[in-house]
């Protein structure tokens, strides 16, 4: 077990008292206390006091503990969870120690089956979280809820515009899939969006997600991690953040995204970045991110534990022949939950990829195949695997 104390900084203030009710009964790491033991947390909170590699948004750093303020004065959630918050990771020398400091305190936490709430810093820090799975040799599947890609260009140092373009091309790669929910058309270029669509990867329009929320929840369900950049919610509901722009999820949508991925078993680490105090009027930015994480919370306190991946019982198998191909779908409905999973083959000899041929669906996809037609999440998922 690494000794991960050595990178964290205690909180200035101490969150335990009668008016910040959420924290009750749970474990904080302020000044003038020891760091908490956390073996039995099944939540860690986190801060990241970094916004160097933040585009056109500094100021981000000081936003864990401005979340903080507003989010332990909220109520507990319906279910109990064991919480520890471990403090704000340093400021490293170089940006790139901050990412090695914080892939480091994920990759401990993932081994300990507790799940990071990270409180950034800048949306760069997802490269951090991603690469502390990449140190557990497990693939993963990412959601970015994002108005644009961050691709970068093949040779930018990395930042908050680049991070997932740095991802793509680290190698080895243990990245499977990523989706991106939000995106806004007129801040992508065309070439991107084909890109996406080479790499199999799923993209959903801002438009889209609004008109058809149910069907972002699959796309979370199969996620190991997601990363929100507080840009992706309008400025009349997120005004604290460089980027933010008239357009963009309404906070009470961005909140439903959160919960849907705190519900999701497979789901391991979550990041919240971009907000940025210096912009924030009357610290409604911090109160939105606050509500999110709430919900986040929410949703896990809610998780079914349905996932068909060992035993098969519990569930409505059903069986679609699609015409014109040689393919059969197998699906799988819970009724524990009514959440629905389709079946992917994939060679024995890519045996790493088994923990992704199961894949979240809706009963839309269903009743697309009942139709004759190949469901979009299916097809995806099987050019990946073979």
């Amino acid at each position: 077990m690494s000794d991960i104390s050595i990178f964290f900084e205690a909180l200035s203030k101490d969150f335990s008292g009668a008016e910040y009710p959420f924290m009750q009964g749970n474990t904080l790491f302020f000044e003038g206390g020891e760091f908490p033991d956390f073996s039995k947390a099944e939540i860690a909170i986190l801060g990241v006091i970094e916004d160097r590699g933040a585009v056109n948004n500094q100021g981000c750093a000081h936003a864990p503990d401005a979340v903080r303020e507003k989010l332990y004065r909220l109520q507990k959630s319906s279910g109990a969870i064991r919480i520890v918050d471990l403090g704000n990771i340093k400021r490293g020398h170089q940006l790139s120690d901050t990412y090695f400091a914080l892939s480091a305190v994920v990759a401990e936490l993932l081994r300990k089956s507790i799940v990071p709430v990270i409180i950034g810093g800048g949306q760069d820090l997802t490269y951090a979280q991603y690469a502390a799975y990449e140190s557990l040799e497990q693939t993963v599947n990412i959601v970015a809820v994002d108005s644009g890609f961050d691709l970068g260009a093949m040779q930018q140092k990395i930042d908050s515009g680049s991070y997932l373009g740095q991802i793509i091309m680290h190698e080895p790669n243990y990245l499977f899939n990523f989706s991106n929910i939000g995106y806004q058309t007129y801040f992508v270029a065309p070439e991107t969006i084909a890109l996406m669509e080479k790499l199999f990867f799923d993209a959903y329009r801002l438009g889209f997600v609004r008109g058809n929320m149910e069907e972002v929840e699959p796309v979370l369900r199969n996620a190991d991690m997601i990363s929100f950049d507080i840009s992706a919610v309008r400025y009349a509901d997120a005004p604290g953040n460089g980027n933010a722009s008239p357009n963009g999820f309404y906070g009470e949508e961005a909140c439903q995204i959160m919960r849907y991925a705190g519900m999701s078993e497979k789901l391991t680490s979550a990041g919240f970045y971009e907000v940025n105090p210096a912009l924030d009027q009357r610290g409604q930015t911090a109160f939105l991110a606050a509500q999110m994480i709430w919900y986040f919370l929410d949703g896990f306190a809610n998780r079914k534990k349905d996932l068909p991946f060992t035993s098969k019982q519990g569930y409505v198998k059903y069986r679609v022949a699609v015409k014109n191909t040689d393919h059969e779908i197998v699906f799988y409905k819970s009724t524990r939950s009514d959440r629905w999973w389709m079946e992917v083959p994939y060679p024995t000899s890519k045996t790493r990829f088994g923990r992704h041929h199961m894949v979240p669906c809706s009963y839309k996809d269903y009743q697309t195949a009942c139709s004759e037609e190949m469901p979009d999440r299916w097809w995806q998922t099987f050019q990946k695997l073979v």
